[in-house]
């Protein structure tokens, strides 16, 4: 029976990545005097690193791997990854970016049905709260039970560490848990912990190969824009367009776990 959705936050609930927290960085490169600038290719390559703070630190040592080990640089990754969060709060209190087609209907027809709502994130949990609060309202933060942000745990995804946690929180067993990712890295996370995991792939994971996934789509859907991808049946993985809700996850979950469908 499935009892709450885990949802990740960039690139799943909101398409935070390219607009957001590219920018965001390069606001705060620019505001330290510092000639770097992340492209949108550049960016990409580095979300195979999970962490705001854990990806500076990467770009450093790829830049001056000598200055990189220095006890100061971590001072200033710490320093400029409290500038780029600054930043990239600024641009989402602004409404500049919004929830993905389909994940407010989906987040409310989940609460409505007493399903737990939990966040399982690496970004930090002011940029967690500002997006939530700019998207859903001043209450949203509550919508969810639990929220895992940040350094919750020592282990960033693809680490299961967070997932164990959060489930933990809920006080649910893996199988009552599905997770809602856009990533490879993030599927490989929740699927270690031993959750199911609905793919909703975003701008930057389009080409990603992903661990064995419940469903693959290409997002939630809308009446407009129906999601497309392949989900659970009989036989194995099939085609299917549509939109994603309530009946569906649970229609998936059981066919996923073998066992017959309870809606």
């Amino acid at each position: 029976m499935l009892e709450a959705l885990i949802w990740d936050v960039d690139g799943t609930l909101a398409e935070t990545e390219r607009d957001g927290h590219r920018i965001a960085y390069n606001q705060a490169f620019a505001d330290e005097g510092l000639d770097w600038h992340w492209d949108e290719a550049t960016y990409g390559r580095l979300l195979s690193t999970a962490g705001g703070k854990e990806r500076l630190a990467r770009w450093w040592a790829e830049r001056d791997p000598g200055a990189a080990v220095r006890p100061s640089t971590a001072r200033a990754i710490a320093h400029l990854y409290a500038l780029k969060t600054a930043h990239y709060v600024a641009t989402v209190g602004r409404g500049t970016i919004g929830l993905r087609p389909g994940v407010h209907r989906l987040l409310v027809e989940a609460r409505a049905a007493g399903l737990q709502l939990a966040i399982a994130t690496t970004t930090s949990p002011r940029n967690v709260d500002a997006l939530l609060k700019a998207t859903l309202g001043e209450a949203a933060p509550g919508w969810f039970a639990v929220i895992g942000a940040g350094d919750a745990v020592p282990a960033k995804k693809p680490a299961p560490d967070i997932y164990h946690q959060v489930r933990t929180a809920l006080g649910l067993r893996a199988d009552q848990c599905l997770a809602l990712e856009d990533s490879a890295i993030g599927a490989q996370a929740a699927v270690a912990a031993g959750l199911a995991v609905l793919v909703t792939r975003s701008h930057y994971t389009r080409d990603e190969t992903l661990p064995p996934v419940l469903a693959d789509l290409d997002g939630l859907g809308s009446p407009e824009r129906p999601a497309r991808g392949w989900v659970p049946g009989d036989d194995g993985a099939r085609p299917w367009q549509g939109q994603v809700d309530l009946p569906s996850l649970r229609r998936w979950c059981a066919a996923w776990a073998g066992l017959p469908a309870v809606v």
